[in-house]
């Protein structure tokens, strides 16, 4: 099983979270297919896919984000055995788009994807020595189980929808 496969596994049998595979010249098409509006959203740290022309509202206000249903950020690295997506706290407020909104769209490549929790490490690690030292990672929506039942959509999305881009070949 490839490491996508395995992600997208991982994915499926997390609650309220679904995944979708798609090239970058199809990316505006699935995007646009995931996201309710209003759509807040940070800047993608990729070359070949962006938010420009989609209906999301980058660098949102304190408002905006309040209001928003759709929370779109990238992440630059996917842990399969697990569904994770890390969440790099950048200024663009890529960790407030992630948090705020109800449903979070999170974008990765699939050469971003690592097969597991130490592959993953070993990514952090090398991000830290190059001084980006603020990530979250996100497993699916937002749970606690502080006060009793669990309860989703506490501090976080109620949702998640990855979007997996394939590489180009």
């Amino acid at each position: 099983m490839s490491a996508v496969q395995q992600f997208q596994r991982s994915l499926s049998e997390l609650p309220d979270t679904v995944s979708t595979v798609t090239t970058p010249e199809e990316f505006p098409d699935a995007l646009e297919s995931a996201i309710d509006q209003p759509a807040v959203g940070a800047e993608l740290p990729f070359e070949s896919v962006s938010l420009e022309g989609a209906n999301v509202t980058l660098d949102p206000s304190p408002d905006q984000l309040r209001e928003a249903e759709t929370g779109v950020s990238g992440s630059r690295l996917g842990i399969a055995s697990l569904g994770t997506v890390a969440i790099e706290s950048l200024p663009g407020g890529d960790e407030f788009v992630s948090l705020y909104p109800s449903t979070h769209v999170a974008v990765v490549f699939e050469s971003d994807i690592r097969t597991d929790l130490k592959s993953g490490f070993e990514w952090l690690d090398e991000e830290f020595e190059d001084g980006n030292r603020s990530f979250i990672l996100a497993t699916g929506p937002s749970a606690t189980g502080d006060m009793g039942a669990l309860v989703q959509g506490v501090h976080g999305p109620e949702r998640v929808h990855v979007i997996i881009i394939q590489d180009d070949e």
